[in-house]
């Protein structure tokens, strides 16, 4: 790689590099597993002047999100992150039925759904038609189209300028990043508002939360660098929330700089303070992160073997993105891990890219009973804890790898 995707200078430094990995998504159908499969380089890079995180680009967008498996309504406690959220929106900024909401990679309508059930006027733009579909059949308007300024200006032509413009886990998605918040500046109404959620830079650096870095993520973001990129186009944060959600999320809320009915909170200043003081705005600190991700996979390991040498029997819990970037990495396969169960319907019958364990529906837990539950999707480990409680009957006891091997009973 060669120039940040952001400010365009030089990229020098290596930030981790997670060798050769498949796209994570790319869930292999079972008559598939004997064809070629592609991998790529996963190697994130710091650029050193405005500190993104970066991947470079192998496959296009439309390559990755056409044909999406994702679908936000699994998760049970995503929906009621979702339904908090707006909530709390209208009673802070006063949306009401004159109000246009529009959603970046809504998805399958999980969050505007609430706002629908508000009479508050929604749309949503999701590029994957087949998550689309879900949302429209559920009467969630919705446009099949990448984000951008091109889609921008389309709506904005039409009348269609939003008073909330909002983005949950998409700007980590985003390869164009200037395009993107271009469109986010031309949609906006004057006194609109923009929020955007996206993992903390600062918490995957602190947990190692390595696992979060696959192909479909092409950036990964601090305070430090959200404003900078805002600023160049712009918009100004005027708040922030850190959040639990994806093992520790910014909510960042903008406007227009030219926009003075919204004041600056001090949540900005104090979180970008803290950063600094912690080392994000010097390239010095990112360099020590890979040797922190080595020993992650050291310790994976080392309780994967000793469990096998004791005859124990592992099956993964949750098809995620980031356990194929954590199993692809630890070459862990089947002679670790017998399967894997997900609730999504779209993935059962299918394989995980590169490492092909099958996966299958939870019930089968209940056919094998085994030795120990690893739960990939680790930041929904409550959930899934509550959901699965059942194993404890026999034994079987639960377990995550980042940023630590825990085993809970």
């Amino acid at each position: 790689m060669s120039n940040c995707r952001f400010c365009s200078s030089a990229l020098k430094h290596s930030f981790v590099d997670l060798g050769m990995s498949p796209l994570a998504n790319s869930y292999v159908a079972r008559e598939n597993l004997q064809k070629m499969e592609p991998f790529y380089p996963l190697h994130a890079f710091i650029c050193d002047q405005c500190f993104l995180v970066q991947l470079q680009e192998f496959e296009s967008p439309q390559s990755i999100f056409s044909d999406y498996a994702y679908f936000s309504s699994y998760s049970q406690s995503w929906l009621e992150h979702a339904s908090n959220y707006v909530d709390m929106m209208v009673e802070r900024f006063g949306f009401d039925t004159n109000s246009q909401i529009v959603e970046v990679a809504s998805n399958d309508g999980y969050l505007l759904q609430y706002f629908k059930k508000k009479n508050i006027p929604v749309l949503g733009i999701e590029p994957a038609a087949n998550v689309a579909k879900v949302a429209i059949a559920a009467g969630i308007p919705s446009i099949t189209e990448f984000f951008g300024e091109k889609t921008a200006t389309d709506l904005a032509a039409s009348g269609k300028r939003a008073d909330l413009l909002l983005g949950n886990n998409v700007l980590a998605h985003v390869p164009d990043l200037n395009d993107f918040v271009k469109g986010l500046k031309i949609l906006l109404k004057e006194t609109g508002v923009i929020t955007l959620e996206f993992p903390h830079l600062q918490r995957l650096i602190e947990q190692t939360q390595f696992d979060t870095i696959y192909h479909e993520h092409f950036s990964y973001f601090s305070c430090i660098t959200i404003q900078k990129v805002f600023s160049a186009h712009g918009l100004a944060l005027f708040d922030v929330d850190e959040l639990g959600t994806h093992g520790g999320s910014l909510r960042v809320y903008a406007r227009h700089e030219e926009d003075n009915s919204k004041p600056v909170s001090s949540n900005v200043s104090e979180l970008i303070d803290r950063e600094t003081a912690l080392g994000y705005a010097d390239i010095e600190f990112y360099l020590s992160f890979e040797s922190a991700v080595i020993a992650t996979k050291q310790n994976l390991l080392t309780f994967l073997i000793q469990a096998k040498r004791e005859d124990k029997n592992i099956v993964g819990y949750g098809a995620a993105a980031k356990g194929n970037t954590l199993l692809n990495y630890c070459g862990v396969r089947t002679d670790f891990i017998d399967y894997v169960v997900d609730r999504s319907p779209h993935k059962q019958g299918h394989s995980l890219p590169g490492t092909h364990i099958p996966i299958y529906s939870p019930d089968r837990i209940k056919e094998t009973k085994p030795d120990y539950l690893l739960i990939l999707p680790w930041n929904l480990k409550q959930e899934v804890m509550q959901q699965m409680h059942y194993v404890r009957e026999w034994g079987c006891r639960f377990v995550t790898f980042i940023p630590d091997v825990d085993i809970a009973p």
